[in-house]
């Protein structure tokens, strides 16, 4: 019955965190048009299985991915009470926030919940300055660094662009067509525009708002093309990184249960994977609409800019063994797109930094108590 308990809520969790972290990676590539909606789920998801598949391959090295060592006292990490406790209260919480289309993080959620454990279980022994020095450090530092860099790197990137002469063009959508360059003549006419052509253009396009779109040439590729590939990469990219780190995360709830061995292990990091794929696939679509909408106004360049920036932070991170959150990152690349582009919508911006405050001591306060009721 117990593992049967353990299996369910693992499960839970892993649903949970696919529904609000497996867009994440591609959102801009949404809130920019440069995907759609179905696209970039789909992309998404196949990035997400990629990144999990290879936590697979890495499995003997999970206990160095996730641990509540120095939080709660070792003869607790192993009790399968405990171990319900964390998965339990990390799913409602993340479940919680998706629900409410607000983007938040699994780690502090999980952190949240081990911290309240502690402080029930063994307050004397509960190691909270790790809690401070080693969480909510991160938690502070990484959406300022992402704001910052996403700022620079876009007045950087505009220099760049006016620098080699690519122009942006209005995609103004009138009906189901490919996109064609048009010119307005001084009698009011359009008329197909040429490469040669001067003055204002803007695009017919089939997209349903209307976009930016580049016209002009880097490295002998055409500017929009080049910015599509790239920002299409870095997006996956941060989507594969995040199921690196989150599925092993995940499964060492159930690894640190039950029965050992190579075999077990895949079948149990398998059960993740197929849950947060499911989750992406059902319920990812509130908070796919908060970060990729919702936030500021985006155009292929920024979101370009928002995405190389998230992807950067998190591969450095991880390279380096800090303890980011990929969706920090994310939305603080974006707000920092927001900011310097005087798009930022604060009503959403403080609705998501109100999320990320209480998504600790939620999972603490849930933590607690299903430790309590289980442990008796």
């Amino acid at each position: 019955m117990t593992w049967t308990l353990l299996i369910l809520a693992v499960f839970w969790l892993a649903y949970s965190n696919g529904a609000n972290d497996n867009f994440k990676g591609v959102a801009t590539l949404y809130g920019s048009g440069t995907l759609t909606f179905r696209s970039a789920l789909s992309w998404a998801t196949a990035a997400t299985l990629a990144g999990s598949v290879l936590s697979i391959a890495l499995a003997g090295s999970l206990a160095k991915t996730f641990s509540g060592k120095g939080l709660v006292p070792s003869e607790l990490l192993q009790g399968s009470s405990l171990l319900i406790a964390v998965a339990s209260a990390g799913a409602v919480t993340i479940l919680l926030a998706t629900v409410l289309g607000m983007p938040t993080s699994t780690t502090h959620a999980l952190t949240g919940a081990l911290a309240g454990i502690a402080l029930i279980a063994s307050p004397d022994r509960s190691g909270f300055s790790k809690l401070a020095s080693e969480f909510l450090a991160p938690l502070l530092v990484s959406p300022l660094i992402a704001m910052v860099g996403a700022s620079l790197l876009y007045v950087l990137f505009h220099r760049v662009r006016v620098r080699f002469g690519v122009t942006r063009e209005t995609c103004v959508c009138l009906g189901q067509c490919a996109p064609v360059p048009v010119r307005l003549r001084m009698d009011g006419a359009a008329l197909m525009a040429s490469p040669l052509d001067g003055g204002p253009s803007f695009m017919l396009g089939s997209q349903r708002d209307c976009v930016e779109r580049y016209d002009g040439r880097l490295v002998g590729i055409g500017a929009q093309t080049a910015v599509n590939g790239v920002h299409t990469f870095s997006g996956l990219a941060v989507c594969f990184a995040r199921a690196v780190n989150d599925t092993p995360k995940i499964a060492a709830l159930l690894l640190a249960a039950g029965a050992s061995g190579a075999l077990v292990a895949y079948w149990k990091l398998g059960l993740v994977a197929v849950a947060m794929a499911l989750g992406g696939i059902l319920s990812a679509r509130k908070v796919a609409e908060t970060m990729s909408k919702r936030i500021t106004d985006l155009n292929p360049g920024q979101g370009l800019t928002s995405s190389l920036v998230t992807a950067f932070l998190v591969l450095i991170a991880s390279r380096f063994g800090v303890p980011v959150s990929t969706t920090h990152v994310s939305c603080g690349s974006i707000f920092g797109i927001g900011i310097v582009s005087g798009t930022a919508r604060w009503r959403t911006i403080g609705q998501i930094l109100l999320t990320w405050v209480t998504t600790l001591p939620m999972g603490a306060f849930l933590g607690a108590g299903t430790y309590w009721l289980l442990s008796g």
